[in-house]
């Protein structure tokens, strides 16, 4: 029986269980051997070659990865954004293989990826879902692409294949401690009160994944499917947001419900409605800062900034400057949100803020 067909009857079997608290501990085990053997499809479907068009060279300040079933206006998007010119036309499966493109927000060079339309069963190998979603892991944010005018399901069932792989959207890293030891059993620690793991369980899990001895410390109550994913290891955590296209098809009552959805933006890419906010809330979901510099009795450089990440340090904007001014440096003033005063001086470990001046001095 090959991992497709285990895979099936794991699921068969967890649909079909009532689901109480009698059967907690046996539908945890399900989801154990469920996850076990779809990292080792995963395992297989990310191995060797990637295929024509799709090892693309990362580049810029951040990746965004364009998903969507055929013909919901990626490519159209693409052209929009970034002036690259991807093919267009009113049947399926016009892209092929993986364009990129790059637009300037803020200062920020943000690449973005047109990936093929990708269908229900992509994760199993239909189409060429599994160089599609092997290329999604390797991005900053998911831009989920959708049709306004079809139906609300289209949503759920690209979610699913995702998830299936191992990507987690608009969702954070488990707060639990997981270390592997040599001996001496598993000692689980819970912090918190938890409403569905048990010491029996998380022990029998891990044994499912030939771990024997390991030390566990849960943070917050967490579901069976969160303990097995940081067990795993290998789950992406990545922003998405839902772009709903084709809005001028559909009334105003209709825009209105979709609008009012979490992580959701409306937009007609025909029709140019909505593009610049689309642009806003990829740069505000990268989680990027820009930072400005300044030289000793100049004003700041407001027209070029660093592009640096959520929760860079002083350090890091030493890095982005020279390599090798981390080995000279003294202090940093710093002019902005991250301070209590203007200036203060700041060590190397400071915390950056969007749009804080800073100025380097050098022993």
């Amino acid at each position: 029986m090959g991992i497709l067909e285990k895979i099936a009857d794991i699921e068969q079997e967890i649909s079909r269980t009532q689901k109480n608290k009698a059967t907690e501990h046996h539908l945890g085990l399900l989801k154990g051997k469920l996850a076990k053997y779809r990292a080792e499809l995963l395992d297989v479907s990310t191995g060797g070659a990637k295929g024509e068009g799709f090892d693309v060279l990362k580049s810029g300040d951040a990746r965004v990865a364009l998903i969507g079933f055929p013909s919901v206006g990626k490519s159209t998007l693409l052209s929009k954004l970034t002036g690259t010119t991807s093919e267009v036309a009113s049947y399926e499966f016009t892209t092929l293989t993986c364009i990129p493109g790059k637009f300037m927000y803020q200062g920020a060079n943000i690449q973005i990826l047109d990936l093929p339309g990708i269908i229900q069963g992509a994760s199993e190998g239909k189409g060429r879902g599994k160089q599609v979603i092997s290329t999604a892991r390797t991005s900053d944010m998911i831009l989920m692409m959708l049709d306004s005018t079809k139906s609300h399901a289209q949503r759920a069932q690209l979610e699913k294949e995702l998830e299936t792989v191992g990507i987690r959207l608009n969702r954070k890293i488990p707060d639990i401690y997981y270390k592997v030891k040599k001996g001496g059993g598993v000692s689980y620690n819970p912090i918190v009160k938890q409403s569905y793991l048990t010491e029996k369980l998380v022990t029998e899990i891990l044994h499912q994944y030939r771990v024997f001895n390991a030390e566990v410390l849960v943070r917050q109550d967490v579901t069976v499917d969160e303990f097995i994913d940081v067990i795993v290891g290998n789950r992406i955590y990545l922003p998405c947001l839902y772009v709903y296209n084709k809005i001028d098809e559909i009334t105003i009552e209709q825009v209105d419900k979709i609008a009012r959805e979490d992580n959701t933006l409306v937009v007609s890419v025909e029709q140019d409605l909505n593009l610049d906010e689309l642009k806003e809330q990829i740069w505000k979901r990268l989680n990027l800062l820009r930072i400005y510099t300044k030289r000793a009795s100049e004003y700041p450089d407001f027209d070029e900034g660093l592009i640096l990440r959520s929760g860079a340090t002083v350090e890091t904007a030493c890095h982005s400057i020279h390599r090798s001014l981390v080995d000279d440096f003294k202090y940093a003033a710093v002019w902005g949100t991250s301070t209590k005063h203007n200036p203060q001086r700041v060590g190397a470990q400071h915390k950056l803020e969007n749009e804080d001046v800073i100025q380097i001095f050098k022993k």
